[in-house]
């Protein structure tokens, strides 16, 4: 399998502060631990369904220990005060430290409404804008779900057969991520506590015991997980001079997830029901933030159709760290779709100005669009590696200039156009003379 090595290059000494402030920065951070420092124990959701098909609901109960970084937001002061910011390496670094600073202060508020503001500055609302324009998150939920809707009403349509054990996921996952990423391990378990059906780390992904899955289960999590997030911690480590490329800083959380949903798109991985899943928990954000307590987020997920399990699952990712009573969230599921339309656009943009080259780059570590712009001159010069693997389908480049080469010029045309021009009545379409 083809693959771009990092090879050792030697620092300017320009840049050499900047690769000092990096190693202070990514031991200083080891610490902040902001998803599984959320996370919810099962006996919460095996209580809460127990009580709920009792026809008892009652709120969830999540203690949250104190935490304090107060040491570790000092010293993220200190960086952040010492860095250039008008160097591109500088800019990067003070951003990171600031999202982790912010990350910090999350931690600190567990289980206080003073999580949905840090939340918020962290991963913004459903109702911000996609990409600067004049489409909002929400928007793009709605129609998501729109088509979800027309389609089953119009098709019938319905998840696809599960048949693959955990333990056949299991072996599956190892042996194509083998293939591509062989030169580090990542471990593939099975695991009989864990809550969601499957979650990943760096170099680990964890499935649920005893639950079965699809064959779309086994392509999302290779090409989400394994050849998205995990490949770009492992690239990132192996840059040999700035290793804070490895962190999952919040703020590249966008970037990250919408390039992890995009290889999806690109690879045919995604299905509508995956979108649809999506797009609920962005309009279940705007309800939980506008009053919304767990029960009646648990409902929404149940009328559209969720299981109870996937329900519990579903409503648990918004109140996370939050409190279960209404009025807050932890909003972090609202960047799925605001980072696919952003990395979708830039696939597209570099396209059109011959630059496809920064979409390798943003597979070197963990950035956002904004930071693989801004460094690129460093990327050419070799102070940043290449990174060492790339996902199949990166590779791949001639099929996917084809497919943004036509998404580029389908954009051109409206779909009111095309009604003009076609009459679509008797199930036929036929030119207008």
């Amino acid at each position: 399998m083809k693959r771009f090595r990092n090879t050792m290059h030697e620092l300017s000494p320009q840049l050499a502060p900047f690769a000092r402030w990096d190693q202070r920065l990514v031991a200083m951070v080891q610490d902040i631990k902001l998803l599984s420092s959320l996370s919810w124990p099962r006996e919460v959701q095996l209580s809460f369904l127990q009580e709920w098909r009792a026809g008892n609901p009652r709120l969830p109960e999540v203690n949250y220990e104190r935490q304090s970084h107060a040491d570790t937001l000092r010293a993220l002061d200190t960086l952040m005060a010492e860095l250039d910011t008008h160097h591109p390496l500088g800019r990067y670094l003070h951003s990171t430290a600031r999202s982790y600073h912010d990350a910090a202060r999350l931690l600190e508020a567990r289980g206080t409404a003073a999580v949905t503001a840090r939340s918020l500055s962290l991963y913004g609302k459903p109702g911000d804008s996609i990409a600067g324009g004049t489409v909002h998150n929400i928007d793009a939920a709605r129609h998501f779900i729109e088509v979800t809707a027309a389609y089953e009403q119009e098709y019938s349509l319905h998840e696809a057969d599960y048949c693959l054990s955990a333990e056949v996921l299991q072996r599956e996952l190892s042996e194509r991520i083998g293939k591509v990423i062989d030169r580090h391990d990542i471990e593939v378990v099975i695991d009989e506590n864990l809550a969601s059906k499957a979650a990943a780390g760096a170099t680990r992904i964890r499935l649920r015991a005893g639950t079965p899955f699809s064959e779309y289960d086994l392509n999302q999590l290779l090409e989400h997980e394994a050849f998205v997030h995990s490949l770009t911690a492992i690239n990132g480590r192996e840059q040999p001079h700035f290793r804070s490329l490895s962190l999952g800083a919040p703020r590249t959380t966008g970037t990250q997830e919408g390039l992890a949903t995009f290889a999806e798109l690109v690879t045919g991985a995604v299905d509508i029901r995956r979108l649809q899943r999506i797009a609920l928990r962005i309009i279940a954000i705007d309800m939980a933030l506008r009053g919304a307590d767990f029960i009646d987020v648990f409902r929404y997920f149940l009328d559209a159709g969720q299981t109870e399990v996937e329900s519990f699952n579903s409503a648990m990712r918004i109140y996370r760290g939050a409190p279960v009573t209404g009025g807050s969230a932890f909003t972090k599921d609202t960047v799925y779709l605001h980072g696919l339309m952003e990395v979708h656009t830039f696939f597209r943009w570099a396209l059109k100005h011959n630059r496809l080259r920064l979409c390798r780059h943003l597979f070197a570590g963990r950035m956002t669009v904004g930071d693989v712009v801004r460094l690129a001159p460093l990327f050419e010069a070799g102070d940043i590696a290449a990174p060492m693997y790339l996902p199949p389908w990166m590779l791949r480049t001639n099929g996917l200039a084809a497919y943004l080469a036509f998404s580029v010029f389908a954009n051109r045309i409206r779909i009111s156009e095309l009604g003009a021009h076609y009459s679509f009545a008797d199930d036929e379409a036929e030119p207008l003379r």
